[in-house]
């Protein structure tokens, strides 16, 4: 018997075998979760249909295509859903983007177009896919973000991303309170310095990581299996008390100062 034996859920942004939302996927198929995963594009589709004929049930999943950014292709990925899926138990959201030109150098000097597509494809997207997993959430369930200590302290050229995952965090906690009365329950993790794809164009990063095994509580960084298993906790049962929280998952590396 597996933790989530019976749920069904939608997994946003499995780009390849190194990104968070394959620890997701990979730790919830391992507790007999079934999956949707949805990616930007052909490429993308892919790769995650390659890894998700990898998992256990991978057989029982799909993979779809939606562009977080536009609201038919939101709509046409739930009508698939709903034609092959009577429900969804929860959904996990990992997707963000900035332009690399405002990821590096002061804040100030952000463009106005690059901090709303920030903001609009790192925060509001997260909005979006909640709205339409609601309704195929009708006995209630789980909705999780993915977040990063850059939205409540100074990381050197996240800039404009740190500011999109504040605006991530504080629609967790308003949207926590608004589905709270059906059962739904919405958070957000916080990952450390995880060798992602989208975290090494991120310039110092490479430092940023190297540094962490010396200043972490755990002595190591942060591994996408970890944030995994502490996904499938989230989208469970077991965590059925918990809602409108980010908890990290960084080898204790928030708790220093400096």
């Amino acid at each position: 018997m597996g933790l989530l034996d019976g749920k069904v859920g939608l997994i946003y942004g499995v780009r390849n075998d190194r990104s968070l939302g394959w620890g997701c996927a990979s730790s919830i198929a391992r507790e007999g979760g079934r999956l949707v995963l949805a990616v930007y594009g052909d490429r993308e589709q892919a790769e995650a249909e390659k890894l998700l004929a990898t998992l256990p049930g991978g057989e029982n999943g799909f993979v779809a295509q939606c562009d977080l950014t536009k609201d038919d292709s939101i709509a046409a990925l739930h009508n698939l859903i709903g034609e092959k899926v009577d429900k969804l138990d929860f959904m996990i959201h990992c997707v963000a983007f900035a332009k690399k030109e405002d990821l590096g150098g002061r804040y100030v000097d952000s463009s106005r177009d690059g901090f709303a597509l920030a903001l609009d494809s790192s925060a509001f997207s997260f909005v979006a896919a909640v709205k339409a997993a609601e309704p195929l959430m009708s006995g209630g369930g789980s909705m999780l973000t993915l977040t990063y200590l850059g939205s409540e302290k100074v990381v050197p050229n996240y800039n404009t991303m740190g500011v999109a995952k504040a605006a991530l965090e504080s629609s967790v906690r308003y949207m926590a309170s608004d589905l709270g009365p059906q059962g739904i329950r919405v958070n957000a993790l916080s990952p450390g310095p995880t060798m992602t794809l989208a975290a090494a164009g991120i310039s110092g990063f490479r430092n940023l990581y190297r540094d962490v095994p010396e200043r972490a509580p755990l002595r190591r960084n942060t591994d996408i299996f970890e944030v995994g298993d502490t996904a499938a906790f989230f989208v469970s049962d077991w965590s059925r008390g918990i809602t409108g929280e980010v908890v990290y998952v960084d080898s204790g590396l928030h708790i220093l100062a400096g």
